[in-house]
């Protein structure tokens, strides 16, 4: 029997010199990247990661800007209701701030809540007609981006993407609630007078949802 016809096809002479030029390549690889890397401790001055968007701190510093804008520039219930049942566009166009399918219309009025029903209050409003239906939502749950979009400043360009954009909103809703409404007894404000600054998306001219900046119970 010849010897050389059990030896494994892998060591051919066609074969070997290219696996062997493979392992080479191989290994200079390798040796590259560890003379790339580098070892950056957690917490050093060379630790720069990236930890991404924080919606807590973003709505915390965000919300006392907004608060500030709509407090300037909030329209009395009775003026504002006159305005809109005479020209709802030229209402919006004067008092409110684009943003997309209706304005965001900045508000003040005192009056009386009604029984609520998951956190909204409907107010009777002197001056504002009865076919009006003003409501303010008090939590637990602060629906909608009205507050994000109060100022006109706050865009989705801003963001990463859409997700981000919602957070955002979502977030600087919460700031709200842990700065105006952690010490109001929203379970029991059915019969009591309160005072509000807030916005509302004009989109109905007789159902107003508040989201509020302000809130003083009486």
């Amino acid at each position: 029997m010849n010897p050389s016809a059990s030896l494994p096809s892998a060591l051919s002479p066609r074969q070997s010199p290219a696996r062997l030029a493979a392992i080479v390549v191989g290994v200079a690889v390798l040796i590259l990247m560890a003379l790339d890397t580098t070892v950056v401790e957690i917490g050093s001055a060379q630790d720069a990661r990236d930890d991404g968007f924080n919606p807590e701190q973003y709505g915390q510093s965000q919300f006392p800007a907004i608060r500030s804008h709509v407090e300037e520039r909030a329209v009395s219930a009775a003026t504002l209701a006159s305005a809109i049942a005479e020209d709802q566009t030229a209402a919006g166009q004067e008092y409110g701030t684009p943003a997309g399918i209706g304005p965001i219309m900045p508000v003040t009025f005192t009056g009386v809540a009604g029984e609520g029903k998951s956190g909204i209050y409907p107010v009777t409003v002197d001056g504002v007609p009865g076919k009006v239906t003003v409501r303010v939502q008090t939590g637990p749950a602060i629906n909608g981006t009205d507050l994000r979009d109060a100022t006109g400043e706050i865009e989705f360009g801003q963001f990463t993407n859409q997700i981000e954009y919602q957070n955002a909103g979502a977030a600087i809703n919460n700031a709200m609630k842990a700065d105006v409404l952690a010490n109001v007894d929203t379970d029991s404000l059915a019969g009591k007078t309160v005072t509000v600054t807030g916005v509302f998306k004009l989109i109905n001219p007789n159902n107003w949802l508040v989201t509020p900046v302000g809130m003083d119970v009486q």
